[in-house]
C-alpha cells in the first residue's frame, strides 16, 4: 500500500470507536465505529488524499493520526517510531514533525492574537527561536505563503478567508514539519481562492519536500493536488490507487458512483450519472459482510456474509491498486 519501501507515515489497522453514553434503566447501545481497520502509507513528499461522503471517517482518521483524537487501537508510525505508545509530553515534542491545517480558517485562529503572534506561537511553544531571529522567521513565513510582512500587526478578522487560510498554513510551516494533515483546507473558500491555496500547497511541497495527508470531498481538488487517493466508506478504505489510475479506471462500485457525480464542464458531453440507492447505514450498526452491499448494484449473496479484504489487484501503477470487493 506504499509508494516507497520506507514510508514517512505508516498507519496499520487503525480503529476509533466511540462508546455510547450509559443511561439508567436503558439498554446499552453499540459503539459507533467511526474508523474500523484503516491501513495506508504516506511517502516523503507525497500527497495522499482521503475521500468519501460525509460521515465516512475521513477527518476522524486524520485526527487520529495526530492523536488529536485518541485511537481505540492500531498502529501509527512516523519515521519508524510508534506514536500511539508515546506519553503526552513525548507526543507533544513529536508534533514538531506533524502539523495540521484546519477546515475553518477563522475558527482555528485566536481572535485575540495578531497574525504575527499566531505564526510565532509554535516557535515560542517549542523554544525554537526568540527575538530578532523569531521576527525574521515570521517575516519569511509570511512571504512564503504570499502575505505581506506588514500584515503581521493585523488581527484575523481583518483578513479575507483565503488570507486567513494562508495564515494557518504559515503557522503549520513554522517548525519545518515533515507531514501536514490538511483537513478540508479549501472547502470553506471561494472557488477562485481554492485554486490559489491548492497551488500554494503544491509549490510548498515541491520546494520543501513536505508530505500531505489531504482530507477532501471535492474530487476536482483531489485530482489536482494528490499523488494517490484512498476512498473511504463507512469507516473503511474500499479502494486505494494512484490518482491517474483511480480517476481513469476505478474498480470499486462505490468509487465509480462517486466519480460519476463530478460535474462535466462540457455541456455537449452527456453525463453518465450513477446514483446511490438508499441511505448510508449507521456506523453504530454496520451491515454484515461487505459494508457497501446494501447500496451496491453488483451485490450478491456472498456480499451479505463475507467481508472482502482490501487486497492488491494486478496493476502497473506505482504503489499498486488495492480494492475491497469480491467481484472487482
Amino acid at each position: 500500500m506504499s509508494a516507497t519501501a520506507t514510508p514517512l507515515l505508516r498507519v496499520t489497522d487503525l480503529k476509533k470507536h466511540y462508546a455510547a453514553p450509559k443511561r439508567w434503566f436503558a439498554r446499552d447501545k453499540p459503539a459507533v465505529q467511526a474508523v474500523d481497520g484503516v491501513s495506508f502509507d504516506v511517502a516523503r513528499g507525497e500527497t495522499l488524499a482521503l475521500v468519501g461522503e460525509s460521515g465516512c471517517g475521513k477527518t476522524t482518521t486524520a485526527k487520529s493520526v495526530m492523536r488529536l483524537v485518541e485511537p481505540t487501537s492500531g498502529s501509527v508510525r512516523l519515521d519508524g517510531e510508534e506514536l500511539l505508545t508515546l506519553s503526552t509530553e513525548q507526543m507533544r515534542q513529536r508534533r514538531r514533525d506533524v502539523q495540521i491545517v484546519f477546515q475553518d480558517p477563522y475558527a482555528s485562529l485566536s481572535p485575540r492574537l495578531t497574525a504575527g503572534a499566531i505564526v510565532a506561537e509554535p516557535l515560542k511553544n517549542f523554544g525554537v527561536q526568540a527575538g530578532a531571529e523569531q521576527r525574521e522567521r515570521v517575516q519569511w513565513l509570511f512571504a512564503k505563503v504570499g502575505l505581506r510582512p506588514e500584515a503581521a500587526t493585523k488581527f484575523p478578522h481583518e483578513f479575507s478567508g483565503g488570507q486567513r487560510q494562508r495564515l494557518g498554513i504559515a503557522r503549520a510551516l513554522a517548525l519545518n514539519p515533515k507531514l501536514i494533515v490538511c483537513d478540508e483546507p479549501v472547502s470553506a473558500l471561494d472557488v477562485s481562492v481554492q485554486a490559489q491555496v491548492v497551488n500554494l500547497l503544491m509549490d510548498l511541497q515541491a520546494e520543501l519536500g513536505i508530505a500531505y495527508l489531504f482530507v477532501a470531498h471535492d474530487l476536482a481538488v483531489v485530482r489536482h493536488i494528490s499523488h494517490r487517493v484512498a476512498v473511504m466508506y463507512l469507516g473503511r478504505i474500499v479502494e486505494l490507487a494512484d490518482r491517474d489510475t483511480l480517476f481513469s479506471a476505478p474498480r470499486h462500485p462505490y468509487t465509480e458512483i462517486l466519480l460519476s457525480a463530478v460535474p462535466v464542464p462540457n455541456p455537449r458531453t452527456p453525463a453518465q450519472r450513477k446514483l446511490l440507492q438508499g441511505d448510508p447505514p449507521s456506523p453504530a450498526n454496520p451491515p454484515s459482510g461487505c459494508r457497501f452491499h446494501t447500496r451496491c448494484p453488483l451485490a450478491q449473496a456472498i456480499c451479505r456474509t463475507s467481508d472482502p479484504a482490501l487486497s492488491e489487484r494486478p496493476s502497473s501503477a506505482a504503489g499498486g491498486h488495492w480494492v475491497a470487493c469480491h467481484f472487482r
